[in-house]
């Protein structure tokens, strides 16, 4: 896809995989709006890129602060992209369905997870795909692109992961189904489903993260980069024959029980 003159909007640009986008996408010469409740750091990090890139205040919970975040984008230029890197309280949660005291997952838990994990991207895919069929089509009639983000759990989920791996899997069960509605108006869906990556939620070095976690990824025998998520994510805008599929970047690592 051709994005000369194009702008993309990145929900959860402040976060790790979030912000290595934002970057990668403004060196590609893309216009960028971060969308995150990171307010401090979502503006220090517009600032620094400069024009063409602008932090918004955006709760995935709302359609209508979605709606903003999207007119924003829509406001610097065609948005061609949407990236959602949705993230939430409590990180996912690790707790069994049933603990060992007999206890069952407190459902207002499991209700917050999949809220932001899986309802906030069906949100957020909603309102960018509905704006996009406004854009101009380009070659092939092709309007836009948006991107989800899963999770390897929502294929190998691990013990206390229930909540986190059901709203990852929907997020890849929704990828061919989304890719399918929308290919009429001319954009294509796609999801990248992360394995062992390095972001801030792991409070360590990079060295040490890699000593920790890198044995068990066959190879290379290291956690991922957030550059590479971002790399990965730069692709898929360029490459107009990638929809309604989710790739895993994960090292070929497969979680076991």
């Amino acid at each position: 896809m051709d994005l000369t003159g194009a702008s993309a909007l990145v929900v959860g640009g402040a976060g790790g995989f979030g912000e290595q986008t934002v970057r990668k996408y403004v060196e590609a010469g893309l216009k960028v709006v971060i969308a995150d409740v990171a307010d401090e750091h979502g503006q220090a990090i517009a600032d620094e890129l400069g024009d063409g890139v602008e932090f918004v205040h955006t709760d995935v919970t709302s359609d209508e602060s979605v709606d903003a975040a999207v007119a924003a984008a829509q406001a610097l230029g065609p948005m061609r992209v949407a990236v959602v890197v949705n993230g939430g309280p409590g990180g996912g949660g690790a707790k069994r369905i049933v603990s060992r005291d007999g206890t069952p997952y407190p459902m207002e838990e499991f209700l917050l997870t999949t809220e932001y994990y899986f309802i906030a991207t069906y949100r957020v895919v909603s309102r960018a795909a509905a704006s996009m069929t406004k854009n101009e089509p380009l070659a092939d009639n092709q309007r836009g692109l948006i991107i989800t983000t899963a999770s390897i759990a929502g294929f190998e989920g691990q013990t206390g992961q229930s909540a986190y791996s059901m709203a990852k899997g929907g997020v890849i069960g929704l990828t061919l189904t989304a890719a399918r509605d929308l290919a009429p108006a001319g954009i294509r869906v796609m999801t990248i489903a992360p394995g062992t990556f390095l972001t801030p939620a792991y409070r360590m070095t990079e060295e040490e993260a890699n000593a920790k976690w890198g044995p068990g990824v066959p190879n290379p025998k290291r956690m991922g980069r957030a550059s590479e998520y971002a790399q990965l994510a730069l692709q898929m805008a360029e490459n107009d024959y990638l929809n309604g599929t989710t790739v895993r970047i994960d090292g070929a690592l497969r979680f076991n029980i």
